[in-house]
């Protein structure tokens, strides 16, 4: 009875706990990577999950491309990869934290394409498309209308848009 109740709890805790999105934000003029990091410890449902909004310089940040196989149990293989970004420790390659870039999508791309905007800046991009609000979820999902809306603190968030 206590692994279905904790089972139960759980189940419903990871589908609206975690946030509708996790979103990163490159300023170019501050050199900062400011992202809204989703803290939780997957064994212990009861604990408080919370989103811990982090900004890191720019010089700390470095690509790790990963893939990984599964074997089906109708003898099929998945393949996944992706890229995540890694935060080191200043002259340092200890990794502090990490955050997902992509997966499953233009990879090598995205990766790319903020290193060109952190470096060039946006002229040297082609045009991006119109912005995407990180709260707008299809009214057919459920768990994702439940989950907490993105909402950055104030001072990360005016910090975040504007030059030094």
């Amino acid at each position: 009875m206590l692994v279905g109740i904790w089972s139960l709890w759980f189940c419903v805790k990871i589908d609206i706990a975690p946030p509708r999105d996790l979103p990163l934000r490159f300023n170019r003029a501050r050199q900062r990577l400011y992202a809204y990091n989703f803290k939780h410890r997957w064994w212990n449902p009861f604990e408080r999950w919370q989103v811990v909004p982090v900004a890191y310089d720019w010089s700390q940040v470095r690509a790790e491309r990963w893939s990984r196989r599964h074997a089906t149990a109708q003898g099929g293989i998945i393949f996944q990869c992706g890229v995540e970004l890694s935060i080191v420790k200043p002259g340092t390659n200890q990794v502090i934290d990490r955050f997902r870039l992509t997966a499953m999508g233009a990879d090598a791309h995205a990766w790319a394409y903020v290193c060109t905007y952190m470096q060039q800046g946006p002229d040297a991009l082609p045009p991006p498309g119109p912005p995407w609000d990180h709260n707008d979820v299809l009214w057919c999902n459920v768990a994702m209308l439940l989950a907490p809306k993105v909402k950055w603190p104030a001072d990360m968030d005016l910090e975040s848009r504007t030059a030094p």
